[in-house]
């Protein structure tokens, strides 16, 4: 027997309230009323502290199993009474507090050591004191203070847990949650348009053509497919409505494009003796201090389009770039792609390449499928942004 059964519980019967309960619950609230204290310091360190040793203390516990599906009304009406300015205490977060645990404790070995050890002892009739419990929390909890998990708002983990299929996955997002200072809303946009399978997935010959590590670095950047999904327009638009777009349309592509993208212009002209050429998009990537030449296709790639991409980088190195700077990096951004033709066409190409596919569209009620914009309608946009 895992857990000592403290009272006999039947299905639809209200919660008992036995001795351990009440002893673990005084605790509890020992604990909530320490950590708000602390939390005029650290409230985000401390909140989520406090959630995950709630978490813990659930399922070493084996509480739903011991005191039966009553247990989390009883604990939030008992935490609710004594903490009635405190919010957090909800069924709903509560359970969201053993989720947190759950997901996140096998990135954690320390503290899945700890989940394990606490049954064990149980198991075999051991009694562990509360100097005991406490010197085994304080162990764990103190390898956490500088793990990313606890620098990110509960609202961010609630999509993390909730939405993503592996931690993996979840500490991806918290990685690039803290480099990019994403909004709850912002990581619930990348979660949505699948940047961790998108990230670093393109085709490119960054690696015989960048130095270690920039060619890491450049590949990072780029995504497979970009998702420019925020460029609709509904069938009866206004001209305030294209205003807005066009307000709000840059920010939205620079986010998509990622961290560390500066917007220098669209057709943004090159000269070569007497003749003029223009590069669709010209961006600077500040942390790898280059210039960044984006073309758009509204076809599938061709090899071709290598070639052409291959000359813009030129010119911009031959003209714009200065010594101290690193060698201009072209994307290609067409609207599909054969990879090994992709392959093929860059092999022997000594500028840093990437391609890429792009996509307009997501799922849409009938009626607002053909209002998406094309190619030119994008190119368009930008242009007027950098005019």
């Amino acid at each position: 027997m895992v857990a000592k059964r403290i009272f006999a519980y039947k299905k639809g019967e209200k919660m008992q309230i036995s001795n351990d309960y009440k002893q673990w619950l005084i605790d509890l609230k020992g604990r909530i009323r320490q950590s708000q204290i602390k939390a005029a310091i650290k409230v985000n360190t401390e909140l989520l502290r406090l959630y995950w040793d709630l978490g813990q203390d659930i399922v070493a516990r084996q509480m739903e199993t011991s005191w039966g599906s009553g247990f989390f009304e009883q604990l939030s009406k008992d935490l609710r009474s004594e903490f009635p300015d405190m919010s957090g205490f909800s069924v709903v977060n509560l359970t969201y507090c053993k989720r947190f645990y759950l997901f996140y404790g096998q990135a954690v070995p320390k503290l899945q050591q700890v989940v394990e050890e606490i049954p064990q002892q149980l198991a075999a009739g051991l009694q562990v004191s509360e100097n005991k419990g406490d010197i085994i929390r304080q162990q764990a909890t103190g390898e956490l203070y500088n793990h990313p998990i606890f620098q990110i708002p509960w609202g961010h983990h609630i999509q993390l847990f909730s939405k993503c299929k592996s931690v993996k996955e979840a500490l991806f997002y918290i990685k690039k949650t803290i480099e990019n200072n994403w909004s709850r809303d912002v990581l619930a946009l990348q979660i949505k348009s699948d940047l961790y399978t998108r990230q670093g997935k393109a085709i490119s010959n960054f690696v015989n053509t960048l130095p270690a590590p920039n060619s890491d670095l450049a590949q990072q950047t780029l995504k497979d497919p970009y998702i420019f999904d925020f460029l609709q327009l509904a069938e009866n638009y206004k001209e305030r409505d294209v205003e807005i777009q066009l307000t709000n349309h840059i920010t939205k592509f620079l986010l998509e494009l990622g961290k560390g993208f500066a917007f220098v212009g669209r057709q943004y002209p090159l000269q070569l003796n007497e003749k003029e050429y223009f590069v669709d998009l010209l961006f600077y990537h500040i942390p790898m201090q280059c210039y960044v030449v984006i073309e758009l296709k509204n076809k599938d790639f061709q090899p071709e389009f290598a070639g052409k991409l291959n000359f813009y980088l030129t010119l911009v190195d031959k003209t714009i770039k200065r010594q101290s700077e690193n060698p201009t990096i072209g994307i290609m951004m067409c609207r599909g792609k054969d990879n090994l033709e992709v392959e093929y066409a860059l092999q022997d190409i000594h500028k840093p390449i990437g391609v890429s596919e792009f996509n307009l569209e997501k799922i849409l009620p009938d009626n607002l499928k053909s209002s998406l914009p094309s190619i030119e309608e994008l190119e368009e946009e930008l242009r007027k942004m950098g005019s």
